[in-house]
């Protein structure tokens, strides 16, 4: 409020000022004689004053044109002048406007006018570094890889976008399936960014691909440098690689090399169930089997799995069943209400020809965790007790239909595969196979196949009558498809009386 009257007064004493000054000159004597060409000219002091001022808005005018003039003829020469960067400023308005225009379409979908607006922005600009982008982008939306590449190479060439130019080839024959360029394309692009966690991912990828293990293993700890991975999933895939390159070392025949590799695995991360697998059976060729006993244990505890089982047969391969049920109580009291746990008790029972304990140790997993192993184990405890064999086909013909049990699944596209593998088979992820129960299908077999069970009993025991003879009778054929997943047979070794009780009846 002070302000705007402060101005007002100002305003008043200005306009007061002039008006005062003007009725001075008016009144005042005297003036200005100009005298040009024989004739004079007298100028009062209002005049003279008027006259001063045209003169000098004259001068100025005069002054401007001259400038218009020079900058005219500088600017036909090529010179920079203020009607050029006129010009410049004009271009550049539209140049930035197309720029804009493409990237709206360019997010939009529109690929062909993201190109078009790229195209004109780049006549406006001349800058192909922000334009070339847009322009490859754009091809590989509509699908001109052509295009896209060769944009792409052109990006190359230049250092401030080399490794944009890089990363887009790299893209570009990863999706074409040539991973042997992009392989040498993504180390490219790593050297010039090291810390881009993209390019990171796909090297690693690449390499272990590649079965690259040496180069894999420097990617990774340049990934725990540069702060993208934590430091104990470092540890496990470093530990992936370790066994991954133990196995390469293992496949040229140098055993003593992956014997150390496998054990320095095992130590990276215990709870990676293959890698304490293999440097137990390390162990064991060494003749350490304390040693394997304390990996395999610590290991079980981890998770329990039927690998681990089999390596812990493999200590004593040569051992009577009873007293390999009596050893294998180091694993089985570390987790006794575990599944594994139960099925591995119940093998070693059914290989002692203890048929009761063996149909004890499985409990209820019949009901709650019905699976084809689960089940198999089931027949056999039922045809070792001396149930019919109406019975026993029933227990297999659920087997058919049962899920498969837990098995090595991909998280990312879940494909089972059979054994472990460091890369999954399908979409080449690192590191993504866990052991898990995999969704089971709808379509296994077709409607009512729950009712398989009920009719081939009930076929049983239309044509093939019990009678007290018939109990000790072998037990019949065992599908393929259950076969596959009966007991390891390290881990279930029976007897040559038991073999004979339980071997499947030839047709």
């Amino acid at each position: 409020m002070l302000w705007s009257l402060f101005k007002i007064v100002l305003f008043v004493v200005i306009v007061t000022g002039l008006t005062l000054g003007a009725g001075f000159l008016m009144e005042s004597n005297g003036g200005i004689q100009i005298t040009a060409g024989g004739t004079e000219f007298t100028l009062g002091p209002l005049q003279s004053v008027i006259a001063a001022l045209v003169a000098i808005l004259v001068v100025w005018i005069f002054l401007k044109l001259f400038a218009l003039l020079i900058a005219t003829l500088k600017f036909i020469n090529g010179d920079e002048t203020a009607i050029s960067r006129y010009f410049d400023r004009n271009r550049e308005r539209k140049g930035f406007q197309a720029l804009s225009e493409g990237l709206m379409a360019l997010a939009s979908g529109e690929g062909r006018l993201a190109m078009a607006k790229a195209t004109k922005a780049e006549k406006y600009l001349h800058k192909p570094e922000l334009t070339d982008l847009i322009t490859a982008q754009a091809a590989e939306m509509t699908g001109d890889n052509k295009k896209a590449e060769e944009v792409y190479k052109r990006l190359v060439q230049n250092d401030a976008t080399r490794f944009v130019g890089v990363r887009g080839l790299m893209k570009q024959k990863l999706n074409a399936g040539d991973t042997d360029t992009a392989l040498k394309l993504a180390e490219r692009a790593f050297a010039i960014k090291p810390k881009h966690e993209e390019v990171q991912d796909t090297l690693l990828r690449l390499q272990a691909q590649n079965a690259d293990w040496t180069g894999a293993r420097r990617t990774l700890n340049a990934k725990l440098k540069h702060g993208a991975l934590p430091r104990d999933v470092h540890k496990r895939r470093d530990a992936v690689l370790a066994l991954s390159e133990a196995k390469g070392v293992l496949d040229d025949g140098k055993t003593i090399e992956a014997q150390e590799a496998a054990i320095a695995a095992n130590k990276s991360s215990p709870d990676l169930i293959p890698a304490a697998a293999m440097a137990a059976r390390s162990h064991i060729a060494q003749g350490r089997g304390k040693y394997a006993i304390r990996i395999l244990k610590k290991a079980w505890q981890a998770q329990p799995h039927p690998d681990l089982a089999a390596a812990f047969a493999e200590i004593e391969p040569n051992e009577t069943a009873a007293a390999r049920l009596k050893r294998f109580k180091q694993l089985t009291a570390l987790r006794p209400e575990h599944r594994e746990t139960k099925l591995l008790l119940a093998e070693l029972n059914l290989a002692a020809e203890d048929f009761p304990e063996a149909r004890r140790a499985i409990g209820d997993l019949a009901e709650t965790e019905p699976d084809t192993r689960v089940l198999a184990i089931v027949a056999a405890t039922e045809r070792g007790q001396g149930a019919s064999d109406a019975v026993v086909r029933g227990w297999l013909a659920r087997a058919l239909t049962a899920p498969r049990g837990p098995q090595w699944v991909c998280d990312n596209c879940k494909t089972i595969h059979a054994d472990w593998t460091p890369v999954c088979n399908n979409c080449q992820s690192f590191d993504t196979l866990s052991w898990t129960t995999p969704p089971q299908s709808e379509t296994v077999l077709p409607a009512g196949a729950e009712m398989l069970p009920l009719i081939v009993g009930a076929i049983e025991d239309k044509t093939n009558p019990v009678d007290d003879a018939d109990i000790i009778e072998p037990a019949p054929i065992v599908p393929d498809e259950v076969v596959a997943d009966t007991p390891v047979d390290e881990v279930t070794e029976p007897s040559e009386q038991a073999g004979e009780t339980l071997e499947p009846e030839k047709k």
